[in-house]
């Protein structure tokens, strides 16, 4: 899909920058090039070491020079492309983040990605979704600014759209793609992820933070429905900083936004309640997005790893924090061992929980189950032997000898590491009908490492953020 109004504008805000978007063949054919299915041979400017693409923006080299940014991804054998505009000059070129068009193009692409992939495995009904494609585009993206990237949710026909069009409530919302009839019913789930690097030394500060999420589904009726929802901390919960609401709010009090996790000196802090006011999309939306520095993390961790001729001596201690609810969906530790060949032989003990290894013998899974005992404290001592090492054993250019880890996963029902929770009598729907309100809570690990203090550790950030 091309839009000649975006182009036009491209050329009054690139200037002499500007670089014509050529003919659909020649971007196919200089695209395949870029991301290398079409020429596998060393190709100087596109494969020098010093030119790393460490993200899903290409240039493409084409007759009228390089076309940049261009954000490209594969998936399941499909390419999904798109060119974004950039309001100002190309040369120098902008920081990725100051382009807003990027952020929309990539939410276009995944709500595309989101609509065919399900029809991959059947060609048939693929080409049918690409077919429909077209028709899609026209709602979600008519002007070339997308309005809506949830395509699911939208009409395949067009004939359904000249009726929407035409019979469409003025007042509602181009977010809320149909209406909804019958009893109100809210749901809200605040997902948090405590992301964490453990190195038990002096001389390295341990590092963790939290990542929350707050998604929501509200089948109400009516065009505009006006809904409150309010997040609570209890008297010691940690304040909740980078607060991004979903365009849907309305309004926000300026003190929710004022606190920031990059500014170190920033001692601002709001401790709720933190209340959204929005009108619902008709589908799952993320009202907002968190991040917070809590005092603790949940599971403190210390791991010792020792090698002795053609063994390996581990030692793991975990503790429990007292704060944390000691309830597990799920809980267990993996201990990856690269560059190593089968694990021949284990000999350990364990003071909670069981241990089992992996089908290609490099990985060992300690499986603390959905609790830890009363001490709140569970440890692992043993001893490793290796085989020769093959082709399919896991291999890592930064794990390499004592350089090891330990990574913990784990879920948490009903818990959140800042205390945040919906208090259902706070959600208020300016609807008639008493709404039915479901609120749920989870913690979540992600990326929580504990290094092997007896080696040294990658040190790549001093924050999380």
């Amino acid at each position: 899909r091309r839009y000649p109004t975006v182009e036009t504008r491209a050329k009054t805000f690139n200037g002499s920058t500007h670089v014509t978007v050529p003919d659909d063949s020649a971007f196919l054919k200089a695209l395949l090039f870029e991301l290398r299915l079409t020429d596998q041979n060393f190709v100087e400017y596109r494969d020098t070491c010093t030119r790393i693409n460490k993200s899903s923006v290409y240039a493409v080299r084409t007759d009228g020079g390089d076309l940049w940014p261009v954000l490209a991804f594969q998936k399941s054998g499909l390419i999904y492309v798109c060119l974004p505009l950039v309001e100002q000059a190309l040369k120098p070129r902008p920081p990725l983040l100051s382009i807003s068009g990027i952020s929309q193009g990539l939410d276009l692409l995944s709500g595309i990605l989101d609509f065919v992939s399900p029809s991959r495995k059947n060609e048939a009904e693929l080409n049918a979704k690409v077919g429909q494609l077209r028709n899609l585009l026209l709602q979600a993206c008519p002007l070339g600014t997308p309005l809506q990237t949830n395509l699911r949710s939208l009409n395949s026909s067009f004939d359904d759209i000249q009726d929407i069009s035409t019979n469409r409530d003025p007042r509602q919302p181009a977010w809320r793609t149909n209406t909804y009839k019958g009893k109100p019913h809210v749901s809200v789930c605040i997902t948090e992820k405590v992301k964490c690097m453990q190195y038990d030394k002096r001389d390295v500060v341990d590092m963790w933070q939290v990542y929350g999420t707050v998604a929501c589904k509200c089948d109400i009726e009516g065009a505009a429905p006006n809904v409150t929802l309010s997040l609570n901390l209890p008297t010691n919960g940690s304040p909740l900083q980078d607060i991004l609401a979903h365009p849907c709010v309305t309004s926000l009090d300026s003190a929710m936004l004022m606190s920031s996790s990059v500014d170190a000196l920033d001692d601002s802090a709001f401790s709720g309640p933190y209340k959204f006011p929005f009108i619902p999309p008709s589908d799952s939306f993320n009202l907002c997005s968190y991040t917070s520095q809590v005092p603790v993390p949940p599971i403190l961790g210390r791991y010792q790893l020792n090698e002795e001729g053609s063994q390996l001596k581990l030692s793991i201690n975990l503790k429990l924090h007292e704060s944390i609810k000691n309830a597990f969906e799920y809980c267990e530790a993996r201990i990856p061992f690269f560059n190593r060949g089968p694990i021949t032989h284990l000999e350990y003990k364990v003071s909670y929980g069981q241990l089992d290894l992996s089908r290609e013998k490099s990985l060992v899974v300690w499986v603390i189950g959905p609790r830890f005992p009363k001490s709140l404290e569970i440890s692992l001592t043993g001893t490793v032997t290796f085989g020769a090492i093959g082709e399919e054993h896991p291999t890592d250019l930064i794990c390499t000898g004592n350089t090891a880890y330990v990574k913990l996963y784990f879920r948490i029902p009903d818990f959140t590491l800042t205390g945040c929770y919906v208090d259902q009598h706070s959600v208020q729907l300016f609807s008639p009908g008493k709404p039915k309100i479901n609120a749920s809570r989870e913690l979540i690990s992600s990326d929580y490492y504990i290094w092997n203090s007896k080696a040294s550790a990658p040190i790549v950030y001093k924050t999380l953020f």
